[in-house]
């Protein structure tokens, strides 16, 4: 990471950025009543956000909230839309330019041009390193208990404050952490500034893997994350030293699934199971898709089935399954769906 952001708040505060932002914010988004009111003089609206930051009144609004259960239960918080422009802004204009592209390589989530796939690649390319150099090798794989809702406010807030040099946005920094938490522990989940700052987090856990404990083949995605290294005692002094450095530093507690094992067991990883030669994905997205095919069927039967909703979900399995060796996997299922008209047999993709 850089030493600072010299860039200032005020540098930031025209028309263009905020523009830019509201572009970003509004992009897939459906269309609601609270948009189209701002729509109808985005213009005039932008303008006095500028001069609410300029003079620091500006406030988060109330959190919306509601509950997701895929792939578990989880509580997801939504600010209205004006302060998910202002999240905009403030990420694209002083967080991508100077403190993403100091991330180390191998982290994948949330970043532009990375992602599960990739990460999954990775993974697999190091796995067939290690077998070439050591033949048998261990993997430690670990994931941090509740990450989201077990960050540490003010370690953040001062991870925050050795990167930013301009006392206005450090204060403005300060606002986006920790304004309308009702404690100092925990980010929103759904928040776009909690991706971030979850990277930012985490990147202290990066540094001190790459550079301290000087782990070669090491790939992370959000809290989940994987190493490799030679041998059962590597592999203990590693996971050991990783538990404590979350546990001092990060105030974080490792999973307590979290283990290492010998590589011939492969690794579950970003939706697949990985081996040095083949990757296949998890068997909770083969049940369901099974599932889906199971409602598909009866809703033919029916007369009912929404073939469009049906294209889109399937097609979505293709493209995931694509990244795996899933070939046979996809013909039979394609075989089992009745009336299949419409739909690709299989999407075969160079691995």
């Amino acid at each position: 990471m850089p030493k600072s952001i010299k860039l200032k708040l005020r540098d930031r505060l025209e028309l263009k950025y905020f523009y830019d932002a509201y572009l970003r914010a509004r992009r897939h988004k459906k269309i609601k009543r609270e948009i189209l009111i701002f729509d109808m003089d985005a213009e005039t609206n932008l303008i006095n956000l500028i001069e609410s930051i300029k003079n620091n009144t500006y406030h988060l609004g109330e959190y919306r909230k509601f509950i997701v259960y895929e792939p578990k239960k989880r509580e997801i918080l939504s600010l209205p839309y004006i302060d998910r422009i202002v999240h905009q802004w403030y990420i694209g204009e002083f967080i991508k330019p100077y403190i993403v592209k100091r991330f180390i390589k191998d982290t994948y989530a949330c970043l532009n041009n990375r992602g599960t796939h990739r990460a999954s690649r990775v993974v697999q390319k190091y796995m067939r390193k290690m077998k070439i150099k050591y033949g048998n090798y261990y993997v430690i794989k670990c994931d941090i208990s509740k990450f989201f809702y077990s960050v540490d406010l003010d370690i953040l807030f001062s991870i925050m404050k050795r990167i930013i040099k301009d006392k206005e946005l450090i204060d403005f920094t300060y606002k986006m952490i920790y304004e309308n938490s009702s404690s100092k522990v925990g980010i929103p989940i759904g928040n776009y500034t909690s991706q971030y700052f979850a990277n930012i987090y985490l990147n202290e856990l990066d540094k001190y893997i790459k550079h301290d404990l000087k782990i070669k083949y090491y790939v992370r995605y959000m809290d989940d994350f994987i190493l490799l290294v030679e041998n059962k005692e590597k592999a203990k002094e590693v996971f050991t030293k990783i538990g404590d450095f979350l546990d001092k530093r990060l105030k974080l507690k490792l999973n307590p699934k979290s283990r290492y094992y010998p590589s011939k067991l492969g690794i579950d990883f970003c939706g697949f199971k990985i081996f040095e030669e083949y990757r296949l994905i998890r068997k909770r997205s083969v049940k369901k898709i099974k599932k889906n095919i199971n409602k598909w069927n009866k809703l033919v039967l029916d007369g009912t089935l929404d073939r469009h909703k049906r294209l889109i979900q399937w097609n979505a399995f293709l493209n995931h399954s694509s990244h795996g060796n899933s070939f046979h996997l996809q013909n039979k299922l394609y075989e089992s769906i009745i009336d299949n008209r419409g739909l690709d047999k299989n999407k075969v993709r160079n691995n």
